[in-house]
């Protein structure tokens, strides 16, 4: 059976950013049903972005999917805002009404709050660990603190943000250490951030990703203790940066808000 245009739209999305080039750019593809995880790998590896998101309607709202590059991933926060930015584009949800995602390991909510994307998400576990072995060795400098989180996710709070600026992860080892999954974090200088991040996850087929909004469902309750606030800025120090709003939405939920802006789309010859 020929496919709709729908199914054959793919769309990219610079997320966490209102400038063209900037944030973390996500792929969004429309489908009746979701297509067999090989095609869905293939078109992902030929978007070569970070993530690309695969989204179908359900009963309630949508299902959404997730692929690197290299592998399916359960939840990623900036394709979740891309996906959202199209969603409310395309008049498929009103702006006034909340949107419905099934992630696989999530029930997500999205809203649209003059201007900015605000999604609840799931609030990651901390549990303080021991510095790695070989981390400043592999990552570039001492942490004061190491944390393990969700999906293997090791969290290390710097000393400065110098720290943060001028690391030079060696990714070859971050694969054989048990860091190939690593936020790197400290309090802001600047009046401009509460707190600044950024994240490398060659495990996922990424050496460094530009803005990482899921991050956040670990960082926003590590930096709400730490700073005893519930709503914070954060920024991410990647060459591309991106900023995000985060507030603490409870005991077991965060809430990430971001802005969005679209850059092309396209129709795939499938």
């Amino acid at each position: 059976m020929e496919k709709s245009d729908k199914e054959k739209i793919i769309y990219q999305v610079d997320a966490f950013t209102d400038e063209l080039f900037k944030g973390n750019p996500a792929g969004v593809m429309f489908c009746d049903t979701f297509m067999a995880p090989e095609l869905m790998q293939n078109i992902a590896m030929e978007m070569n972005l970070s993530e690309t998101a695969f989204i179908t309607p359900d009963s309630r709202g949508f299902q959404i999917r997730y692929f690197t590059p290299v592998k399916e991933v359960p939840l990623c926060g900036h394709a979740t805002l891309a996906s959202a930015h199209i969603i409310y584009k395309l008049g498929l949800i009103e702006l006034c009404d909340t949107i419905f995602l099934k992630a696989k390991d999530a029930e997500l909510t999205v809203n649209w709050n003059d201007g900015w994307i605000t999604m609840n998400f799931p609030r990651y576990p901390l549990k303080k660990i021991d510095i790695p072995v070989g981390f400043k060795e592999i990552i570039g400098f001492e942490p004061v603190e190491t944390y393990s989180s969700s999906y293997d996710w090791i969290v290390a709070v710097a000393d400065s943000e110098t720290d943060i600026k001028q690391v030079k992860p060696d990714f070859e080892k971050m694969l054989i250490s048990g860091l190939g999954h690593l936020m790197i974090t400290v309090k802001s200088d600047s009046e401009q951030a509460d707190f600044v991040v950024r994240c490398f996850a060659p495990f996922a087929g990424i050496n460094e990703d530009p803005v990482t909004g899921s991050a956040h469902c670990a960082l926003t309750p590590l930096w709400s203790k730490k700073l005893n606030k519930l709503e914070m800025n954060s920024l991410q120090l990647s060459k591309r940066t991106g900023k995000l709003k985060v507030k603490m939405a409870g005991n077991d939920r965060v809430e990430i808000s971001g802005k969005a802006i679209t850059v092309f789309e396209a129709k795939l010859k499938i």
